[in-house]
This record gives structure tokens, C-alpha cells and sequence, in this order.
């Protein structure tokens, strides 16, 4: 015999130690099982093949042909099966309509195994090895590319969808391998049974193409672990410990569930997981609408949520994807029984809560003691009639102020206003009277105020006013508009019949000149100014009264 004719052992000799490896080197899971099927499918063409040229009895030769098309009939069962359980469509061999899928398969091995009247092969020179098929040939070669097609549409309409990108590589792979094999497959009919009368067999190409396929799937397997979910989950550890884990597919399919979760949760593998379900039926300590829109809508993100149960159990449940070469192939779930935890808490928070109530108890007298500060302070630097800030906090005040304006060059002045014969009301009204006119007068002088002068009472019916960042113009405007500003106010007060009014004296301190020596002794500076700005209040005092005499420094 040629090389040729040991063709068809030597590839399968090949697709054996494919099957070898491919048994030892991974987790077996549903889906490497029946690819394994699928493999073992695959390695009875070219045994059966080989067998035909090693036997001499044409009857014997018959058998392994027809075991040889039977098992082609099977293997393009095996390619439909497995697009369908690789494309996440397994659910649809559950019903009764999917019995359908074999009847064609079923037909043609029939129609082989009884070959009635040598309508599909008859013997040439008598023997197998050369043969001439007959129509029902081709009617088995016509189901054989129906099987085909319809497992390139599957693939097609999953390559076309909004699947995931794991699913479309898997479906890429397979394709792939399936291309190959029916283009051998066809060029061995074309060759070796359309043109045999016009050219010389060539043996194994089907085998070839065989063995090209079963070359993709494994390269696929081994490279890219596409089937390989459970051992990505590392089943063997999820076991031994006390969380409940589940393991998902990308498709929210159940592919593995830990021995600590099967007593608490009524799941399945193989069905499809409900995690709205299961926030429905306990009392969330977190947002559920948050916690499910980012399971739903972001796959790829870790999400955690707390749930409280009707049996009084606290579940900690934590998603994270599982990726393979940054591609999600599926989740983890993990369950943990945290009501220990929560039990020391509750034990915890009863043991503080004295300590806890003894501290607000505290920090509520040391709030009074700081209101009860903040009041006195008030007292301290405010007119208790007015409201206004006293003589005592604007001398500090000014003593700071007066160096920062020596220091930068900056203009100020002093206003110091007299109510004009105020002890006349005081005799004629009452001092109640008197009060209320004093306080109407700082009420208004306030209004034409800006916010950062400041306005004190410097005794009895006598008021002063420092205006920071001033220039002398700027002071005489603020010092008429005072002035006009209390003469039109007009008070009512009870048990008079008409309304009241008063005039006010001003004397007016612009201070635009300043030296070093001031800066030394600032306290004797400012008694100066004080003094300077009273002589300038009585000069208007002696001059009328009800106007202003200005001066500068």
C-alpha cells in the first residue's frame, strides 16, 4: 500500500490525540462533554475509511461504509446540537418540537443501513473501495448541507445580534472549524464522485477537513478557554468555604452553586437566574433600584447590597464579573451570613447608649455654657438700649484700626453726633419717651450706613461712627446724609397727640495725613483724634446746633 492509502489512519491516529488532550486538560463541563461527542463523531470516518481498504470481502467492506455514513448522518446531528447548546439556545431542545431535529438525520442513516436495490452504493470490480453511488446518495448528501445550513444561520443571526462578546467568539471558532469541514467534505464529492470517471481518487480529503476542524476547536479550547467557566471559578475552592457562591454564564444561566448556598436557595443548574426575585423577598438596608440598575446596565462593575430576611437573617450579597482576556464570561455571587455581626452590633450599641446619653448631656451644658458666653460677650461690647456696639469695644476697635490705616496709607474718619436739646424732651415727654427717641434715631442713622462702618454709642444722647477707607469728601456726603436723615424721621409714641422730631449736631475728623511717631503710641493717637472730633461736635453745638463742622488732619 502507498502513503495515500494510510492517509486516513494517520489523521486518526491525530483527531485520537486531540481527544486525549482535550479530556485530560480541562474541567469537563456540560459543554465540553458534548463536544467530546462531537470529536469521537469526528474519528470514525477516517478509521472506518481505512478499515474498508485493509479487508478483502466486499460484504465486510459494505459494513464499515455504511458505519461510516451512519456516523455522518450523526455527525451532522452533533454540529446542529452543538451550535445550539454554544449559542445559549439549550432551552429549545426541551420541547417536543425539537424531536424534529432528528427525523432527517434518522431518515438518511435508515436509507444507508438498508441501501434497497443499491440505490445508494454499489460495488465496482467487486469490491467497496471503488464504488458508484446512486440518487439516494445524493439525497443524503442534500440533508447533510440542510443540517449544515441551518447551523450556519444559527451562527449568522448570533454574529449579527447584541450577544456577548464571549458567546460571539465561541460561535467565530466553531464556525470556523465547520467551514472547513464542509468545504473538504464537498471538494472529496466533487472530486472523487462527481469528475471519478475523469480523475484519479485522491484519498482523505474529508479526513483532512476532519482533522482541520477538530484542529480549530482545540486551538480554541486550549488558547482561549471559551468553554471553560467552571474552572474559572475554581469549583474546587467555592466548596470549602462558608459563603453561599453562585457562578453564573453571561447569560445569567446557573453553571455551579456552592454546597454552603443549596440549602437556602431554590436554584437549578441550567436555569436562568432571577435577582430581582430574590431582592423581593428581603428588606434592603441599602438602594435595591440602585443596586439593580448597576447589575443590569454595568456588567463589568462590582456591586454590593445588605438584605434583611422574615427569618431575621442578614445576607451580605456581592457581584463581580468573571473575565477571561478582559471579556465578560460570566459572574460570581456571593452570599455571606452576616447576623452574627449584627447581633454584637445591637449588643455593642446597648452597651453605649448610657455612655452615649451622658455625652449629649454633656455637649447640651456645654452648649448652654457657650450660649450662655456668647450672650455675655454680646453684653460686654453692645449698648444694652441700642443694641448698638459701647464706647468700650470701639476704643479697642480703633486702636487696632488706626495702626492698619498708618501702616497701608489709607484715609479714615470720625463722625461724633449730639441729639439737640435732648434733656427738653427727657423733661416734657418722660425719659420712656426719651428712650424711644433714641432708639428710632440709631434705627435710621443704621440705614445710611454701609457695612463696614461702625456705629456706637459714646454716652448718653451722643453717638460715634468710624469710617474706614474714607476720604474727606466721602465722609462730609455720609455725615449730610445722616444729618438730613434724622431730621425728616418723625416718632410716635402713646399718649402724645402728635408725632415728634429732633436735629443733631456733627462733628466731623477726616484723618489723610500720617506720620511714624503715631504708630509708636497708638492709645495716646487715638485720644488725640477723640478729642480733636469732640472739639469740632461742640463748635457746632456753639455755632446753632443742627449742622456740621468739619475738620482734617
Amino acid at each position: 500500500m502507498n502513503f495515500f492509502a494510510w492517509m486516513d489512519i494517520i489523521l486518526f491516529f491525530v483527531l485520537f490525540v486531540l481527544f486525549v488532550y482535550v479530556f485530560v486538560s480541562v474541567t469537563i463541563t456540560s459543554l465540553h462533554k458534548i463536544y467530546l461527542t462531537f470529536h469521537f463523531s469526528m474519528m470514525l470516518w477516517p478509521i472506518c475509511q481505512f478499515a474498508i481498504k485493509m479487508v478483502d470481502a466486499p460484504n465486510v467492506q459494505l459494513i464499515y461504509l455504511k458505519l461510516s455514513f451512519v456516523d455522518t448522518c450523526l455527525l451532522a446531528v452533533g454540529w446542529l446540537l452543538f451550535t445550539i447548546f454554544l449559542t445559549g439556545q439549550s432551552r429549545f431542545l426541551k420541547t417536543k418540537i425539537s424531536l424534529l431535529l432528528y427525523v432527517p438525520a434518522l431518515l438518511a442513516a435508515t436509507c444507508v443501513i438498508m441501501n434497497p436495490n443499491g440505490k445508494f452504493v454499489l460495488p465496482l470490480q467487486g469490491s467497496y473501495i471503488h464504488r458508484y453511488y446512486g440518487p439516494l446518495f445524493w439525497c443524503i448528501i442534500t440533508i447533510l448541507i440542510g443540517y449544515i445550513i441551518v447551523s450556519l444561520s444559527i451562527m449568522s443571526r448570533v454574529l449579527l445580534s447584541d450577544k456577548a462578546p464571549r458567546i460571539k467568539t465561541q460561535v467565530k471558532q466553531v464556525l470556523k472549524g465547520i467551514i472547513v469541514m464542509t468545504l473538504f467534505i464537498l471538494l472529496d464529492v466533487i472530486l472523487n464522485v462527481v469528475l471519478y470517471s475523469f480523475l484519479p481518487v485522491i484519498t482523505g480529503l474529508t479526513s483532512f477537513g476532519v482533522l482541520l476542524s477538530a484542529i480549530f476547536f482545540v486551538i480554541a479550547i486550549h488558547r482561549d478557554k471559551v468553554f471553560d467557566i467552571v474552572n474559572i471559578a475554581h469549583q474546587d475552592i467555592i466548596d470549602t468555604i462558608d459563603y453561599g457562591i453562585l457562578v453564573l454564564d453571561d447569560n445569567d444561566i446557573v453553571v455551579e452553586i456552592n454546597r454552603s448556598l443549596l440549602p437556602h436557595l431554590d436554584l437549578t443548574i441550567g436555569f436562568r437566574f432571577d435577582i430581582a426575585n430574590i431582592l423581593t423577598k428581603g428588606q434592603s438596608s441599602s438602594h435595591i433600584d440602585s443596586f439593580l440598575q448597576t447589575y443590569l446596565n454595568y456588567p463589568m462593575e462590582r456591586s454590593a447590597i445588605e438584605m434583611k430576611f422574615a427569618d431575621g437573617r442578614h445576607i451580605n450579597m456581592q457581584t463581580a464579573p468573571i473575565t477571561v482576556n478582559r471579556t465578560r464570561v460570566g459572574r460570581i455571587i456571593t452570599f455571606q451570613d452576616v447576623s452574627e455581626l449584627h447581633r454584637l452590633m445591637e449588643a455593642t450599641n446597648l452597651q453605649n447608649e448610657i455612655l452615649q446619653e451622658r455625652n449629649r448631656s454633656l455637649i447640651n451644658i456645654q452648649n448652654e455654657l457657650s450660649q450662655t458666653n456668647q450672650k455675655l460677650e454680646h453684653m460686654a461690647i453692645t449698648d444694652a438700649l441700642t443694641g448698638i456696639y459701647n464706647r468700650l469695644y470701639l476704643t479697642q476697635k480703633l486702636e487696632y484700626e488706626v495702626l492698619h490705616h498708618i501702616k497701608y496709607q489709607m484715609p479714615f474718619a470720625l463722625i461724633l453726633l449730639d441729639i439737640d436739646y435732648f434733656k427738653l424732651i427727657n423733661d416734657n415727654y418722660g425719659h420712656l419717651v426719651g428712650d424711644q427717641m433714641i432708639q428710632s434715631t440709631v434705627e435710621v442713622i443704621k440705614q445710611s450706613l454701609r457695612p463696614t462702618d461702625i456705629f456706637a454709642r459714646f454716652g448718653g444722647e451722643e453717638f460715634i461712627i468710624y469710617l474706614p477707607q474714607t476720604s474727606p469728601s466721602q465722609a462730609k456726603f455720609l455725615a449730610e446724609r445722616i444729618k438730613s436723615t434724622v431730621e425728616s424721621n418723625k416718632l410716635i409714641a402713646k399718649k402724645i397727640p402728635y408725632s415728634l422730631s429732633i436735629t443733631i449736631s456733627i462733628g466731623l475728623l477726616s484723618i489723610t495725613n500720617f506720620t511714624l511717631e503715631h504708630s509708636k503710641n497708638p492709645s495716646t493717637y487715638l485720644t488725640d483724634l477723640l478729642e480733636a472730633v469732640d472739639k469740632a461736635l461742640y463748635m457746632a453745638k456753639d455755632e446753632g446746633r443742627n449742622r456740621i463742622v468739619s475738620i482734617a488732619r
